[in-house]
Parts: structure tokens; sequence; C-alpha cells
């Protein structure tokens, strides 16, 4: 798939659009004639972000949209500021990976992690239903990781309350986003849902956008040798691109990069594992939509 395809009248939402892959993902967006929201929650990070885009993007049309994911009070008000008629898709690529030993907690208790990376792209999801399911052909791609694999959900303490870890933690909410996602696709009757993951993307080999990224010479020079197993997060990005622009994507697929999962051009992987657990993903859409008190219905 060519990644010069155009998109003039379309409008993309990207969560955590503002840093890292999430900004890669929209300046590739913008590049199609689409425009482009870039949720985040932080102002100054996203008008770096979009002042960064339109300084290589002629034209572009991006702008914020405030968004905290890990506040579920708000995420009702940020949907009624879209100011869009239609939603074309929505790439649910923020995400919060807290290294420090002690567990923290959003507003409403839940563990930061779970809330942000989850609970808060499920009730977004849920509030933006109507819009989605209003525009033919809308999608909900889901960026997830590789470390979910190595995981399960344990329903009797998805806030992590007891034996707190964070690597681990962070892996349980990353299943969790994935799971959604699956679920999503067998749910959906009107709005694709796919999965992705963007494989192994480091600062070191991603190439300056100042003030959002800078990489000094000493760094690139001294990512060489890995720049041949991993790449840089705009590499990363075509991942989600592809999810949404690719008109063969089919509901419930799973994109990654085409070399061992790690780095390439974007290649359909089996699905398989924890991720095609369809019990725990019933059971954790149930949970979920008790928590936040809203549930996605795309009809």
């Amino acid at each position: 798939m060519s990644f010069n395809q155009r998109a003039e009248g379309r409008n993309f939402l990207v969560t955590g659009g503002n840093a890292g892959i999430g900004y890669f993902v929209a300046e590739q967006l913008a590049a199609t004639g689409a425009t482009v929201l870039l949720g985040s929650r932080n102002p100054a990070r996203a008008e770096a972000a979009l002042t960064s885009i339109r300084g290589r993007v002629p034209g572009a049309r991006v702008r914020h949209l405030p968004m905290d994911l890990a506040d579920l009070s708000s995420l009702k008000s940020t949907v009624d500021d879209l100011a869009v008629d239609r939603l074309d898709a929505v790439v649910l690529n923020a995400g919060v990976y807290l290294d420090e030993p002690d567990r923290r907690v959003s507003a409403e208790g839940h563990e930061l992690m779970f809330a942000t990376n989850h609970l808060g792209h499920f009730a977004l999801i849920a509030h933006l239903a109507p819009l989605l399911a209003a525009t033919a052909g809308s999608r909900v791609v889901t960026t997830g990781s590789l470390t979910a694999k190595s995981v399960a959900l344990d329903f009797d303490d998805l806030h992590s309350t007891r034996d707190y870890q964070p690597t681990r933690g962070y892996a349980r909410s990353k299943l969790a986003q994935m799971l959604f996602g699956f679920e999503l696709a067998r749910r959906s009757g009107t709005t694709l849902s796919v999965i992705t993951h963007p494989g192994g993307a480091l600062d070191s080999l991603t190439p300056s956008r100042p003030p959002v990224h800078v990489r000094t010479t000493g760094r690139r020079w001294g990512a060489l040798a890995v720049g041949m197993v991993l790449q840089g997060k705009d590499k990363a990005a075509r991942i989600a691109v592809h999810a949404v622009l690719d008109p063969a994507v089919r509901p419930g697929q799973l994109w990654q990069p085409r070399v061992f999962g790690l780095r390439g051009a974007p290649r359909q992987a089996a699905v398989r594992g924890v991720f095609a657990d369809r019990v725990a993903a019933a059971r954790l859409w149930q949970v979920s939509a008790e928590l936040t008190g809203i549930e996605p219905e795309l009809g």
C-alpha cells in the first residue's frame, strides 16, 4: 500500500498524538490531506507537535483536542468538543508506562496504567460510538504491545492492589486494550476494529522533529548496529497508518512489522494465545462497562 494515499475530507483522531509514535502517526495522516485531531492532556506539548507537523506538511489540517484518558468523567465533554460531523478513524495510541515502584491510581481509584491505557479508551469509544456509527467505513485502530503476550488478566485484581509490579501492570493494561479491540471487532456491525503493534521503536533511530524530538549525532551513530533489528518511531507509525488507510484491512486483524514483528513494512499476523481468548475478552468488556458506567454500542 502506498503511504501517499489521499484522504481529503476525512477526519482522524489520534490519542497521544503529541509525542512518540503517535506524533508520527499524526504527521503521516496529515500528509494525506485529512483533518487530524491530536488528543493530548498537555497543551504545550500539543502545540509543539502541531507546529512541527505544519512545518513539514504544507497546508496541514491539524488541531489539538484536550483529552485526559485517566479522568473518565471528562471524556464526555472531550467528545462534545470534537466539532466534526464525521469521524473516519480513531487511533488508540496513547499510553503510559510508570516504572516507579509505588502504585498510582486515577481520580476514580483505578490503577493508573489500567485506567489510562484501557478504561479511558473504552469509555472514549463508547462516547464516540454514535459519530463512528454514522460515518460509513469508520475504523478504530488499537495500538497494542508485544509485552502483552507474556501475561494474563487477573479478574480478581484488575487494579493490581496485590503484589504490584510496574512492568507486569503495564503489560496487563496493554493486553486489556488489545482484547477490547478484538471484542469490538466481534460486536460492531458498522465500525471496523483492527489491532496493531508497532514493533521495536527507539528514539535513537527516530529522525528529529524539534522540539518534539531531537536526535543527536552521537545517538544516531550509536544506534547503527541495533538498527539492523529495530527501527525508529517514524517507521513504527506506518503500522497504524496502514490500518487506518488500507481498504483491504478487515475487522479483528492484527498487524505488525514484517521482520520478526520488530521492524519493516506492515504485515498481518496470526491472532493466537492470549489474544484469541474470547472468554476473557467478553468478560473484560462486561467488567469495563461496569467500571466506566458506559458501553460502546456500534450497531
